[in-house]
Parts: C-alpha cells; sequence; structure tokens
C-alpha cells in the first residue's frame, strides 16, 4: 500500500510542477548511532531519517525515507536484548502532496491535523515520547471567517500494524461576532478488534471561544458512543474549559475538566496541571476524573516575576485523588536571571491502598561568561512511597550546567540516588555530558556519552524522554 501511495503522490507531483521553471526544494537528513554498554542489551542502534519537500506556487510535494536498523526505544520495555529481523525496518514514512490556493486547500498523504482543543482528535507527531500517531489519507480545508475541515484517513493499528483503523469527520467554526465564535465537529472512528471485526466509535462536540479585551475563555463539549463492539457498548462524555484575564501587573487564568469514558487513540486530552500528569500512574487519561486548576502571574517590575499554578484531580468516587502545585520566583535583567522553584506532586489511590508524593525545590541561573552564556539548573527532588504499611522514600539530587567553549555547546549533567545522607558515598551517581557542534553551516554533529537515568531530559535546548541509558550516541542532522 506504502509502494502504490508512492507511486500515485510522485505521478500527482511530476504533473503539477512539470510546467514550471522554477521551484523551491527543502531538505533534512538526520542519522543517529547508539551503542548501549548494558550486558543484556543489543548494544548497536542505527536510524537515519531522509526528508524533503518541493515547492512552486500553489503546490506542495513531500517525501520522508526511515531506516531503522534497529530504533533504540524510548520506552524501556521495547528495548532489544538481541537482534531481531522483524525491528530491522527501511520504509517511506511520509508521503504528501497539496494545492493551497486563496482560503482552499487539499492535501493527500500524511497528515498533521487538529480539532478543536484536541480532545475529539489530533493527528500528530509527538516528538517528546517518540510517538507517531498521524493519519494518511486525505483532508481538505477552508480557512476564512468561516473555518470547515473535512479528512477521511487510516492509521495501522496498535496491535496488529499489517491492518488499518479508519478516522473520518469534519470540524467547523464560524465568529458571531468579534468577540464571540462557535465550532463544531463529527467524527467516527473504525477499530479493528482482536475478534477479527471493526467495532464504531462516533464522537460530535460543539464548542464556544470568548476574547474580548484582556479577558479569553473557551469551553469545549462532547459526546461519543462506541458499539458494533461484540456487544460491549460505551457511551462517555468530556467536558473541558479555560479563561485567562489580564489586569496588569497580574494575569489569572483557570481551567476545568471532567471525562467519563472518553478515550480513543487520536486524541490529545488537556491534563489540566502544570506538569502533566495523569490521575493514576496505572491509569490512562479519560476513562474517569474530574480536575480544576488555577494560576497567577505577578510581574512586580521590569525584573521580577512570581508565578503559582495548582490544579487538583479526582475520580467520581474519590478513590483515585491528586494534587499538582508550581512555584517560582524570577529575576531577570538582561543576560542575567536567577530563579526559585518548587514542585510538588501527590497521588493516592484508596482500593491499592497506596499513596506517592514528588517534592522539588530547584534552582536556575544564567549569566554571561567571557562572551559566552551560561546556563546552570540544580534540583533536589524527594520521593515518598507507600503501599499497605510499607513506607519508602529517597532522594534524587541533579545538577546541570549548559554553555559553550568556541563552537562548542556543551551540557554536563549529574544526577543520583539515595536513601540516606550517610550513603552519599556508595550512592548510584548518573554523569553525562552532549556536545553540539555545526560542523558546516548546515551540518550539526550531536555526541552524547554516560548515563542517563530516565524521564524527561532537556539538554541544549531540546527536551525529550528517554529511557535509561549508558553508552555513547552519535547524531549527525544535515539541512538543505
Amino acid at each position: 500500500m506504502n509502494r502504490v501511495l508512492c507511486i500515485l503522490v510522485i505521478i500527482l507531483a511530476i504533473g503539477t510542477l512539470s510546467a514550471q521553471n522554477t521551484l523551491q526544494i527543502n531538505g533534512l537528513n538526520e542519522a543517529s548511532f547508539t551503542y548501549r554498554t548494558a550486558e543484556d542489551s543489543l548494544n548497536a542502534y542505527f536510524r537515519d531519517a531522509f526528508a524533503w519537500s518541493m515547492n512552486y506556487r500553489d503546490f506542495s510535494f513531500g517525501m520522508k525515507f526511515v531506516a531503522e536498523l534497529p530504533k533504540y526505544s524510548t520506552n524501556q520495555s521495547e528495548l532489544l536484548g538481541d537482534l531481531v529481523s522483524n525491528k530491522l525496518d527501511m520504509d517511506w514514512k511520509e508521503l504528501f502532496v497539496s494545492y493551497s490556493k486563496d482560503s482552499f486547500k487539499v492535501h493527500a498523504g500524511t497528515i498533521m491535523e487538529t480539532f478543536g482543543v484536541g480532545m475529539n482528535f489530533r493527528s500528530w507527531e509527538d516528538l517528546e515520547f517518540d510517538k507517531d500517531n498521524r493519519i494518511d489519507g486525505f483532508l481538505t480545508s477552508y480557512d476564512n471567517k468561516l473555518k470547515l475541515k473535512a479528512l477521511y484517513g487510516a492509521i495501522a493499528n496498535i496491535d496488529n500494524p499489517a491492518i488499518y483503523d479508519l478516522a473520518y469527520g469534519a470540524d467547523a467554526q464560524y465568529p458571531l461576532f468579534d468577540a464571540l465564535s462557535l465550532g463544531a465537529t463529527a467524527l467516527t472512528y473504525r477499530t479493528y478488534t482482536p475478534f477479527n471485526t471493526y467495532n464504531q466509535q462516533d464522537v460530535f462536540g460543539g464548542r464556544g471561544l470568548i476574547s474580548y479585551g484582556n479577558f479569553d475563555a473557551a469551553v469545549e463539549y462532547s459526546q461519543t458512543e462506541l458499539y458494533k463492539n461484540n456487544g460491549i457498548s460505551r457511551d462517555g462524555t468530556a467536558i473541558y474549559a479555560n479563561a485567562n484575564l489580564y489586569l496588569h501587573p497580574f494575569q489569572f487564568g483557570a481551567a476545568y475538566k471532567n471525562y467519563q469514558d472518553f478515550f480513543f487513540r487520536l486524541q490529545d486530552l488537556p491534563a489540566v496541571n502544570y506538569h502533566n500528569e495523569t490521575l493514576a500512574d496505572n491509569q490512562a487519561s479519560g476513562i474517569d476524573e474530574e480536575g480544576a486548576q488555577g494560576w497567577i502571574t505577578w510581574n512586580m517590575n521590569e525584573n521580577w516575576s512570581l508565578t503559582g499554578n495548582y490544579a487538583e484531580a479526582w475520580d467520581s468516587e474519590f478513590g483515585k485523588r491528586m494534587n499538582d502545585i508550581y512555584t517560582a520566583l524570577e529575576w531577570e535583567d538582561g543576560y542575567k536571571l536567577l530563579g526559585l522553584e518548587y514542585s510538588h506532586v501527590e497521588k493516592v489511590d484508596t482500593d491499592l491502598d497506596q499513596w506517592q508524593a514528588e517534592m522539588t525545590p530547584g534552582l536556575h541561573g544564567g549569566t554571561m561568561l567571557w562572551g559566552k552564556m551560561i546556563t546552570t539548573k540544580a534540583e533536589y527532588k524527594y520521593v515518598e512511597k507507600r503501599k499497605h504499611e510499607i513506607t519508602s522514600s529517597h532522594y534524587e539530587p541533579k545538577l546541570q550546567a549548559d554553555f559553550s567553549i568556541g563552537d562548542v555547546a556543551l551540557s554536563l549533567g549529574v544526577q543520583s540516588h539515595w536513601t540516606e545522607v550517610s550513603e552519599l558515598m556508595d550512592a548510584l551517581y548518573w554523569t553525562n555530558v552532549e556536545a553540539k557542534y555545526s560542523l558546516f553551516e548546515h551540518t550539526d554533529l550531536l555526541v552524547f556519552a554516560g548515563k542517563d537515568a530516565g524521564g524527561k531530559v532537556c539538554r541544549n535546548g531540546t527536551c525529550r524522554y528517554v529511557a535509561p541509558f549508558k553508552g555513547v550516541k552519535v547524531e549527525l542532522s544535515t539541512r538543505f
């Protein structure tokens, strides 16, 4: 199917461009080699992605070839113990051609699109979690005072990638007047089941958006019905709302969510908390949760600002609950900056008789040194967990510095794990260094060496989630 689609797209692109004398070509090649030193793991991983696009007037065409020999996953459970043949993959992963004229657009191939806030439909590539949730298909849109979108597409089934699931529907939005816009969504998902049949899930939603002076707000409500599911039907609802008010020198904000049996693959439900935490670590979003969030920012003067953010969430029986806190005090003067912050995430599950909390005070700063910007960040995370009558706790201190030496951007990090301060000398330590160097104007080389504890890491301006790692990674990217 991919080869047929590739041929059709190429023929269409050539037909649209053959009569043209000038066109614009852009491209990017990203190659990465990973050597993992764990004894019980496959050591060598390689990935190369070559993407290019052509643009001329109203036409665009693009393709991307990806070779994973094999791919190094950010998910610890997906890492290989030995080389497996079905994990070696080379194929065209992205193909698209589009035509845009005035307010009208037609797009065929790989689609990236969102309806509303994304809780009803979102087709996107999640780079932080290294997950591709994009559909392949057909999209047409009209973007003027009246905004219309309609699509029909397919995505490989999670459990059986050789079989495709379907998604099709439409979205519309229209401004009744300058301060108020209304929108509506209608979608159908057809998902392949283990019983060799397709179920059907219909989604209908409506939304309103208000923007008036220093105030803006939005609310979206949706219903879903799952049927043709071997006798197991399910109805669900979702509501999400948020509001912002700007009263200098303050900014106020609030959000609310209520999701009941409202979950499917091509959606991105707002978490309604600062750290994007789920209600429970063992439960996906959308099953049964309600929550609220409030935040305030006070710009005290041109240098100082204070931020506070608080959220709570719970299920219908109050058996699962969580709260999320973030506060920060920051000072900035030109290239100089200093900040104090505190994060707190707490979750409880009375049915499983367990409780956990993560408390993280932090300090970050930056300044110019010898004509180069240097930034540092220190965290001292404390984690406490209770399961039945057993309680455990530990500390996870972390220190990171990002700076440049000549044309080389460096990120140095060290992280540790101990239960008692007396164990400081015998504790686990993860040390690492990442170097980024521009070989040429269009080519960057990135080298990582050391150990990562896993989780979300931010280095040299890029954030991503990684699996625990020890070894060397080399990445080479070329733009044209």
